[in-house]
């Protein structure tokens, strides 16, 4: 019995990696009846038939999983924002990294088309993300700077790229590497929006240990966490909340909150507390709607 990791998975099949050979497989039909999915990223075992095919007849335990996109194993979030077209729209930046931070991926925030914008507002900008605790470089991929500190970041690990259309998800990753031209999204310059391109999930090998997914659609991930525990996926928040003036504070209508008085005082940046105010308020909309 064989051993890969599942990179591709499209009407029913599923192609598998291993020791540099892909082989196409179907899944035990009695996977079915177990209630056993395979998905991308999943290390599986599988019974070789030829040289090119196989069954899968068993999936190993999974570190991570991912429900929208459907991909196992994750370890790593590149959260993937450019600084100006499409605008900087923190509440979704901090969706996608709560999202992530949720999910149980660590998560890393690169900034695209650093050569349009200023060097202050970008060392501005990076600094609430670094502050915060996170990963953030800023990058001009065109221009070639910061694709290799991108690189070092996505080093032996399993990596999802987040993020909004237009932000240059696809013009990164063919920087990093040229010869799986990606086509994970582009802007349409007459609208301005994003249009999408991607129609399933997908592995790439970057090295012998680096993995890439072409996986839309997390971003748009629903937070599915209780609004009670939300303040917990903030960790700017996590070392101050002891300042408050009771336990189980919520940071938003309480007196007496310390991490609203670190707002004020400017320790904790005002865009991640109002990114945690919508999203909190949201839930808690959604948690009402259900009763």
């Amino acid at each position: 019995m064989a051993e890969g990791r599942v990179v591709r998975a499209i009407s029913g099949f599923f192609d598998v990696y291993d020791n540099g050979l892909v082989r196409r497989c179907r899944a035990r039909g009695v996977f079915k009846k177990q209630g056993v999915t395979v998905l991308v990223g999943d290390i599986v075992r599988y019974d070789p038939i030829g040289t090119k095919e196989g069954i899968i007849t068993r999936v190993l335990p999974r570190q991570s999983e991912l429900v929208r996109p459907p991909i196992a194993n994750v370890n790593h979030v590149l959260v993937v924002f450019a600084f100006v077209t499409p605008d900087l729209n923190f509440l979704m930046l901090d969706k996608t990294i709560a999202a992530a931070l949720i999910a149980g991926v660590e998560p890393s925030v690169v900034f695209t088309k650093a050569d349009l914008v200023d060097e202050e507002t970008a060392q501005r900008t990076c600094a609430i993300y670094r502050d915060c605790g996170f990963r953030t470089l800023a990058i001009a991929t065109k221009q070639g700077t910061g694709v290799d500190a991108v690189r070092e970041l996505m080093k032996g690990r399993v990596n999802v790229v987040a993020g909004p259309s237009g932000a240059g998800k696809s013009t990164l990753a063919n920087a990093l590497s040229p010869g799986l031209q990606l086509q994970m999204g582009e802007v349409s310059e007459k609208i301005g929006r994003g249009k999408q391109t991607t129609r399933h999930v997908e592995l790439f090998q970057l090295d012998e240990d680096t993995w890439l997914a072409d996986a839309p659609g997390f971003s748009q991930l629903q937070l599915n966490v209780e609004s009670r525990e939300l303040k917990r996926y903030f960790p700017d928040f996590i070392a101050l909340a002891g300042t408050c003036a009771y336990r189980g504070c919520m940071h938003v209508d309480e007196d007496g909150c310390g991490v609203k008085a670190q707002v004020d005082s400017g320790r904790i940046h005002r865009s991640r507390y109002d990114s945690y105010v919508q999203m909190y308020q949201a839930l808690r909309e959604q948690e009402e709607n259900m009763y």
